[in-house]
C-alpha cells in the first residue's frame, strides 16, 4: 500500500472514482454522466474546489490507484463549494442552471454540518475491484494525520443513510454518527459521522 497526493497525470482516474463516490448525485447536479465526469477533470485542474488536484489523496495497490479522497478543512467548505459550482454551471448548458442551482442549494442544506474545528471528507471511493484490501483505511488514516498536523480536533464527513458498506467502514474507523438528516426534496437521507481526535 502506498499513499501519497496526487499528480498531474492522475485526473482521469481521480474523475473516475469521486464520481462512482456519489454517481446519482454528480448526474444530477450536471446533467448526465459525461459532463459530470468532465466537470470533476476540469475541477482537478483548478485550484481552489472540492475536487482539485491539492485536496487529492490517493491509495495506490500493486502500482494501480485504489482509492481516492477529497478532504481539507471545513473552514475551507464554503469557498470550494461555490468554485465547484461555478466551474459545474460552465460546463452546463443555461436552461439547466435553475436545477443545478436548487440542488446546490437544497444539497447544501440536507446533509448535516461538520464541526468547525475538523477536517472535512468531501469524497472517498475505493474501485470495486480492489475493495476490501485496506485502501480506503490508508486514506481515512492519512487524514488524520492531516487533521493532526493543522492543528484541527476532528475528522468529519456525511454519507446516505443507505449506504450501509460506508457506514461500517466508518464506524471500525472510530467515527461516531451523530445526525440524520431525513430524504426529502428528491434527495436521499444523510447521515453525519465524526471522529474527535482529541487535544
Amino acid at each position: 500500500m502506498r499513499v501519497r497526493k496526487a499528480r498531474e497525470d492522475d485526473a482521469a482516474a481521480v474523475a473516475g472514482l469521486l464520481y462512482e463516490s456519489a454517481p446519482d448525485m454528480y448526474e444530477r447536479f450536471s446533467g448526465n454522466r459525461e459532463r459530470a465526469l468532465a466537470t470533476l477533470r476540469q475541477a482537478f485542474e483548478e485550484p481552489g474546489n472540492l475536487a482539485s488536484r491539492e485536496v487529492i489523496t490517493l491509495a495506490e495497490l500493486d502500482g494501480r490507484i485504489a482509492a481516492a479522497m477529497a478532504a481539507f478543512p471545513v473552514a475551507e467548505t464554503h469557498e470550494r463549494s461555490r468554485a465547484y459550482l461555478r466551474l459545474t454551471l460552465r460546463g452546463t448548458p443555461f436552461w439547466s442552471w435553475a436545477g443545478t442551482l436548487r440542488l446546490f442549494w437544497v444539497g447544501g442544506r440536507a446533509s448535516p454540518k461538520p464541526r468547525d474545528d475538523s477536517f472535512y471528507i468531501d469524497a472517498l471511493a475505493t474501485d470495486p475491484e480492489l475493495r476490501r484490501r485496506g485502501a480506503a483505511q490508508a486514506l481515512l488514516d492519512e487524514a488524520e494525520r492531516e487533521a493532526r498536523a493543522t492543528g484541527l480536533h476532528a475528522l468529519s464527513l456525511d454519507t446516505t443513510m443507505g449506504n450501509e458498506g460506508a457506514r461500517a467502514l466508518y464506524a471500525r474507523a472510530g467515527f461516531d454518527e451523530v445526525a440524520y438528516r431525513p430524504a426529502a426534496r428528491g434527495l436521499p437521507g444523510f447521515v453525519g459521522l465524526v471522529k474527535p481526535l482529541g487535544r
